[in-house]
């Protein structure tokens, strides 16, 4: 059961799309304030918990912190951190009284989970001009399955997007993507993309590519008949520079988003100084959309969209500022913190403190924010009122192109920023991560979370983007995303190199991607049948065992699909880990030669053995799961070597399609393996 309460008058986000009446009473559960802005309030019961908020930091369980919508380029992912890149405003209330509750509202809101009080429940904004969905269900996986319907069919990609793929941000020449190619093929490391960041176009611009690249198509090609595809960055910001037809034709038209007095608004990003598309604006977005056609035409099948929170480095207008107070701070002689001991004749306390906030804040402000507008249906509303929707419609104005491009073929999209709704489009990418132990972690927990706000399609960059990695690091990491549906190895410019053959003992590598080839056949049926079916991939272990209070509390171990359970090793120097199973499972662990060991574990809690070059799984009582022989990239998958592994006389219905088209027909694409 669904209600839809209406408060003052909301923007239309587009992220439901059911038709659901509005309710005529209210909501059910909690208080409501509208004096001074929004408030909902809800006690909580001590065994209640709390899902949801998709992309959020710290645990499965989000109570006892404080977490706000405010989708933010940061990328030092701390404990401490409120906001990530997405705002993904659904959260449960599991407990004695189950129930759902998505704030449909496009700026800042804040979700204080127990934090102020551990009793309460706080969900507030600036504005009472919101759409409150609740969602009563039986339980917290019912309600996930209704919200999930409510909000439309997850985005599928094509089928080679289950691959693994290598990037690096520092990919320029031609000659960098071969030695790529070259480092895992004649290493027989499988791989079936190459992601192209920021280096690869001229100065940055978006849609162009440098002069390394005299014949881009003919590259692509010869990159695709070694099955490798390219996998091209589009940032938000379009470069300002005369002759640059991308930029001259967003001025003529007035595609860009323009400041209060009607000029382009200018912040800088990569390229210096660019202006934003306006995409909620349909026009500009039909506009910045089809820009995509200048690399499909040239045989690119997929994009990743980063930037589009949209991040600023600065803007003129804060630079500026930034300047005067700089200059304020000298006139003062105060080597004051705080500016206390200022020199009598200045009129402002400026400390030293306080100027290396501004200089600091020059990115990202939210002044800034506030500084730009969107011409919506003629009316022009002010970013930050809706500043969680620009990722979305970014990588809708993508979607959208697709489907004029070729409607029939899957392209590959995620995105580092989204909304709910965006998931209609693409799915996502985790960001900035760190070369640390503890984000296994942390992206083993986002995944059950994003899953319940409709982004299926989700990882996070294997080894870690910032930071060096080590070699133990990369293999625990990469155990953990040969299950993730994008499996992707990304760092930063200036860390440890980390592909993959850059280690000894590569034959580790080429085993632990390589068993994520001999499971892709039983992933991406479990993928499909999810999207097709507004399910989710990955669950919590309470979503099925409900009645099992421990299995309510564990948050390092995640089911996978309907018949395995994941239980990755994230601590350095591990050999092994303690497991919690709700009941019997079948203990696998895919062994470097080749072989794969079976032992049956009753419920209960054990420790299990695990090496650096092992990857493990459980597989439920009762149950089985396919696998194939090794390959070296999807198109190389034979599916006529698929074998059951699991329990003796369990059934398996595979679903398999020919990963390229749209022909999503379950009963033709299902078939039953014995």
């Amino acid at each position: 059961m669904i209600r839809k309460h209406i408060y003052g008058t909301p923007f239309e986000t587009e992220a439901v799309m059911a038709d659901i009446a509005q309710a005529d009473s209210a909501p059910a559960y909690g208080v409501i304030d509208t004096q001074d802005g929004f408030s909902f309030t809800y006690i909580m019961d001590d065994d209640d918990i709390v899902y949801g908020l998709g992309e959020a930091n710290r645990g499965i369980n989000k109570r006892g912190y404080c977490y706000i919508s405010d989708c933010s380029d940061d990328p030092n992912h701390t404990e401490d951190k409120r906001s990530l890149y997405g705002a993904h405003n659904f959260i449960i209330i599991a407990g004695e009284k189950s129930f759902g509750l998505f704030f449909d509202y496009p700026s800042k809101i804040t979700f204080d989970i127990g934090y102020t009080r551990m009793d309460t429940l706080n969900v507030a904004c600036e504005n009472a001009d919101l759409t409150l969905y609740v969602i009563d269900g039986d339980t917290p996986y019912d309600i996930v399955k209704q919200f999930r319907t409510m909000i439309g069919q997850s985005y599928i990609p094509p089928k080679f997007a289950f691959g693994f793929g290598q990037s690096r941000w520092g990919y320029k020449t031609k000659e960098d993507f071969e030695k790529v190619a070259q480092g895992y093929r004649e290493n027989h490391i499988p791989l079936d993309m190459i992601y192209m960041d920021i280096d690869y176009m001229d100065s940055y611009k978006d849609f162009t590519v440098n002069d390394d690249f005299k014949d881009f198509p003919a590259f692509v090609r010869e990159m695709k008949d070694r099955h490798i595809r390219l996998i091209p960055i589009i940032d938000a910001g379009v470069k300002i520079e005369d002759g640059y037809s991308v930029y001259e034709e967003g001025v003529k038209n007035r595609y860009f988003c323009q400041r209060e007095d009607g000029s382009d608004f200018v912040a800088a990003v990569w390229p210096g100084d660019t202006h934003f598309p306006d995409v909620l604006n349909p026009e500009a977005r039909k506009w910045f959309g089809d820009k995509y056609r200048f690399l499909t035409d040239q045989g690119i099948e997929g994009f990743w969209n980063d930037m589009n929170e949209p991040a600023i480095f600065y803007s003129k207008e804060g630079l500026e500022e930034a300047k005067d107070m700089a200059r304020k701070f000298a006139e003062t002689g105060t080597s004051n913190w705080d500016g206390s001991e200022k020199d009598r004749e200045a009129k402002e306390d400026i400390g030293v403190w306080q100027l290396g906030d501004k200089l600091g804040s020059l990115a990202n402000s939210q002044d800034d924010y506030k500084r730009f507008y969107h011409n919506v249906n003629g009316q022009m509303v002010r970013h930050d009122k809706v500043h969680n929707l620009f990722g979305f419609n970014i990588t809708r104005a993508a979607g959208e192109a697709f489907e004029r491009i070729d409607p029939d073929r899957r392209f590959l999209m995620f995105s580092r920023s989204s909304y709910v709704g965006m998931h209609r489009y693409g799915g996502i990418w985790t960001g900035d991560n760190k070369s640390w132990w503890s984000h296994i972690l942390l992206n083993l927990k986002m995944m059950p979370s994003l899953n319940m706000c409709g982004f299926l399609y989700t990882g996070a960059d294997l080894g870690g983007f910032g930071a060096d990695t080590t070699r133990d690091l990369l293999l625990r990491f990469l155990a953990l995303g040969v299950f993730t549906p994008l499996m992707r190895n990304h760092t930063a410019l200036g860390t440890r190199e980390q592909e993959c053959y850059q280690f000894e003992n590569m034959e580790d590598f080429r085993h632990v991607v390589g068993v994520r080839y001999r499971l892709l056949p039983y992933l991406y049926s479990e993928y499909m049948k999810a999207a097709l079916t507004d399910d989710m991939y990955f669950k919590p272990l309470a979503f099925v065992y409900p009645d099992d209070k421990m299995a309510r509390r564990i948050e390092d171990q995640l089911m996978l699909g309907n018949e395995i359970m994941i239980a990755p090793v994230y601590e350095q120097n591990g050999e092994g880990r303690y497991v919690y199973l709700p009941e019997e499972m079948k203990f696998i662990k895919f062994l470097p030669d080749g072989s794969i060991s079976e032992e049956v574990l009753g419920k209960g809690v054990h420790y299990v053995d695990i090496a650096l070059n092992e990857v493990p799984l459980f597989i439920r009582s009762g149950k089985c799961v396919p696998i194939a022989d090794a390959a070296e990239y999807v198109d190389d998958i034979n599916m006529e070597t698929i074998r059951l592994i699991g329990y003796k006389g369990a059934e398996y219905v595979l679903y398999d399609d020919d990963g390229i088209h749209k022909d999503y027909d379950m009963k033709k694409n299902c078939r039953v393996l014995k």
